[in-house]
């Protein structure tokens, strides 16, 4: 169901569709965890090492959404929404949406490592930005282009991906399990651009109010230490 499709298409019935979305199960986007002790990756990049900027390609669910998560956070330059998993022929949202191309909506991001971590990336992704422990969807989006993924550029990505994945498993943060995918980066596309910083051009939009800007609030809260100052 791409909820956020049907939203541009439908504008006279905005106000029903943000109440539908709501009972559909936006309030469940995101498990309920303690995210004033969700804890901080034991393994992680070495910030003091780190030489120029690097990029991090995740998947979790509508791109406006974790689109506008990461473009708070320190370090972060540049956050894209596209598409990846599939071929460029058919990286187009209205093929996409069918769920059978075998992209997801996703995001690359352009982050400094020596201000803010691959492992940090991953903590925010975790704890705000998707729930890991939802297949194939994400609060009232449905389909395989909805599905949480992490696409590791390269073998340190791949380490701190994985001991983060065991390392949250073990310590029982989520009470289902997290099904995250963890796979090698594969060709990213940019979306069409009017998806480009959708939030922000659009903060009124039913699907955002209901959807997006509660993760921005949660973010705020739960990491002010993260976020770039004002």
């Amino acid at each position: 169901m791409n909820t956020h499709s049907l939203v541009n298409r439908r504008r006279p019935q905005l106000l029903a569709l943000a109440a539908l979305t709501l009972i559909a199960g936006a309030c469940s986007t995101l498990p309920a965890v303690d995210l004033a002790h969700f804890p901080a990756p034991a393994v992680d990049q070495d910030s003091a090492a780190a030489k120029g900027n690097q990029t991090a390609i995740l998947s979790g669910g509508c791109f406006w959404c974790t689109e506008a998560v990461f473009e708070q956070l320190a370090g972060v330059s540049d956050v894209t929404s596209g598409y990846t998993g599939g071929t460029a022929d058919d990286a187009h949202y209205e093929i996409v949406g069918s769920g059978r191309t075998g992209h997801a909506e996703s995001i690359r991001i352009t982050f400094d490592p020596a201000k803010i971590t691959y492992g940090t990336i991953l903590k925010v992704f975790f704890s705000v930005a998707n729930d890991p422990t939802t297949k194939d969807h994400q609060g009232p989006d449905w389909g395989r282009q909805y599905r949480s993924a992490i696409w590791y550029k390269d073998a340190e990505q791949e380490k701190i991906a994985r001991a983060y994945v065991q390392q949250l498993t073990e310590a029982k943060v989520f009470k289902a399990p997290i099904i995250t995918e963890l796979s090698p980066a594969k060709p990213f596309y940019p979306a069409e651009e009017y998806h480009q910083d959708y939030v922000k051009h659009h903060p009124a939009n039913p699907y955002v109010v209901v959807n997006s800007l509660p993760k921005l609030e949660k973010l705020k809260k739960a990491f002010p230490e993260l976020l770039k100052k004002q």
